[in-house]
């Protein structure tokens, strides 16, 4: 496939991150992914062979997004697009309790994602038209510390993401936001409603979007547990 491109997909063990795996595989990309070991992936490998890369996916360890991006310059020596699925719940440990739940999604899903650009640059900015999609759903976006004070990088993983922007554009990395619309700092002035996605035509709309490198998309969900289900 003449435009086939190279893709690091994290979160990617079900609902929308596997969609994302899946339906980029499907456009003729290479695919690496970030997942637990489980059989759709598994029968992905089957399908695509050495399209999929699967890669380590504790990637809040950053020992583990070292070792993952070490894989990729291996196999491919450069990378074209990384999607961070912000909004899983692989990270999660197993005796999490209920009352720390929200607050785990959060932090871990900021390690991770600040573990992989950090890691994925060198890679990136030798890729072809090279973009960063990162995706969130309302509790990931949630401001962890200070609530009530003005949104930063340092309690906010999106606003994070928005303040390497500028960086990122030196390298010729365009960077796409995704997340429900903030009452506090709203991207648009129109009023989202959310919808009945699934994983499937979430990731359909999301890699129709990808190639238009927009800054910032709204995405308004009314299930969560089908696009992030709760693994632990």
């Amino acid at each position: 496939m003449n435009n086939s491109r190279s893709f690091w997909v994290t979160g990617a063990t079900n609902g929308l991150g596997l969609a994302l795996v899946e339906g980029l595989l499907e456009q003729g990309h290479r695919v690496a992914a970030s997942g637990k070991d489980g059989k759709a992936l598994q029968a992905l490998a089957s399908r695509h062979g050495s399209r999929l890369l699967q890669l380590p996916w504790q990637l809040h360890d950053e020992e583990q997004a070292a070792s993952a991006c070490q894989q990729l310059c291996h196999a491919w020596g450069s990378l074209d697009g990384l999607i961070i699925n912000a909004g899983t719940c692989d990270y999660l440990a197993d005796d999490v309790p209920d009352s720390e739940l929200f607050e785990s999604i959060v932090s871990t899903n900021q390690l991770a994602g600040e573990h992989c650009l950090a890691k994925v640059l060198p890679l990136l900015a030798k890729g072809n038209a090279p973009q960063v999609m990162a995706i969130f759903n309302r509790y990931s976006a949630l401001q962890l510390y200070s609530p009530t004070q003005v949104t930063a990088g340092w309690n906010n993983m999106p606003q994070w993401l928005r303040e390497e922007r500028d960086e990122l554009n030196d390298l010729g990395i365009a960077l796409t936001v995704v997340a429900p619309q903030s009452l506090r700092a709203p991207v648009t002035s129109v009023q989202a409603m959310p919808e009945s996605w699934t994983p499937q035509s979430a990731a359909d709309e999301l890699l129709r979007r990808l190639p238009l490198r927009e800054a910032e998309l709204v995405l308004e969900v009314m299930d969560l547990g089908s696009l992030w289900p709760l693994s632990r």
